[in-house]
């Protein structure tokens, strides 16, 4: 068995590579960060019995599922039983035609690369019958709100296409869970260490391992969509009913 991770080498996408060793799956991750993903092959090989096989390659780019899924399939010889797109960037600001490159990049990686990851693998998986799709979303994609708009424009169309796609997948014995946590602990956000410790201590934000526990049983029950934490039931109807104006003030403060 073998489950390929994107965003591999740190945070949740570690902690999935690591839970997933510990039910036995061989591991191929994928990331942009050289130097991470080396030391994550080393602690998953020293710790687990499993085999690692790590790619360095930049997802944010248009042809990167295709090129992901010819190396799996052409020189590795392997059709992974899991894949679990996790690979994410976040930026936090009023946007300009300074950030055309950055908006781009971010939606070939949570859009273009994630669909067409999908579509590619999901089709072998089909012919083979069998398989596991993993998307993470977000409960950002509730909350269209300035400062983060093409982020949360990009997790909603995840959590509607995750969800569409498990559809038309389960005729063919393989499933689609899409994952829509809350805050989560992570080098995502790039919060000070002491934030950080803050909201995990007050419930705001959750570990790694405790969503990725949830995640994974999820997907192994044939879930299309999850999402955990009791913030995702309150916070977004409660921005949804805030007036117009009162948003508006609250966004000239934070930017």
């Amino acid at each position: 068995m073998t489950a390929l991770i994107t965003g591999g080498s740190s945070g949740m996408g570690l902690e999935y590579a690591r839970q997933l060793a510990g039910r036995g799956y061989d591991l191929v991750l994928v990331s942009n960060r050289r130097d991470e993903l080396a030391a994550a092959g080393e602690e998953l090989c020293a710790n687990y019995p499993v085999s690692v096989v790590t790619r360095f390659q930049d997802l944010a780019v248009e042809d990167a599922a295709d090129r992901l899924f010819e190396w799996c399939t052409s020189e590795l010889g392997l059709l992974p039983d899991i894949v679990v797109n996790n690979a994410g960037m976040f930026f936090f600001k009023e946007l300009t035609e300074a950030d055309l490159e950055k908006v781009q990049a971010l939606l070939n990686l949570h859009v273009t690369t994630v669909t067409r990851t999908c579509l590619l693998f999901g089709n072998a998986m089909k012919k083979r019958g069998s398989g596991r799709l993993l998307i993470m979303s977000s409960m950002a994609a509730r909350i269209p709100a300035p400062g983060i708009t093409v982020y949360s424009a990009s997790k909603a169309y995840l959590k509607s296409f995750g969800r569409s796609l498990s559809f038309e997948m389960k005729p063919y014995g393989v499933t689609v869970t899409t994952v829509c946590p809350a805050a989560i602990a992570t080098p995502l956000y790039r919060l000070s260490e002491k934030k950080m410790r803050l909201g995990i201590r007050t419930g705001f934000i959750r570990t790694p391992e405790w969503l990725v526990r949830r995640a994974i049983r999820a997907m192994l029950r044939g879930r299309r969509v999850i999402a955990p934490a009791f913030m995702n039931f309150y916070l977004p109807p409660l921005i949804a009913m805030l007036p117009g104006p009162i948003e508006q003030a609250l966004w000239e403060k934070l930017k």
